[in-house]
């Protein structure tokens, strides 16, 4: 895997070894990776993140398995 920008560097990719050498014929360049995961990938993540988060202050009504575990020792 190889990661590249295009010249004015609006788009950054990640692709394959040989996709890479024709890219780069085409007038993409090599950057490194860190470039690509401040850029790209964390805010990707920090987007997902967001969606899926719950309202504070909302909250299951669920037992949790030590608590399951602690009533079925207690009635035995």
């Amino acid at each position: 895997m190889k990661t590249m920008m295009n010249l004015d560097g609006t788009k950054i990719i990640r692709v394959s070894d040989e996709k890479a050498s024709g890219l780069f014929e085409e007038g993409y360049r090599y950057i490194a990776k860190s470039i690509w995961k401040e850029k790209v990938r964390d805010i990707e993540h920090t987007h997902d993140k967001e969606k899926h988060e719950h309202p504070i202050g909302e909250k299951s009504n669920k037992m949790s398995k030590a608590q399951k575990r602690y009533l079925k020792k207690s009635n035995k």
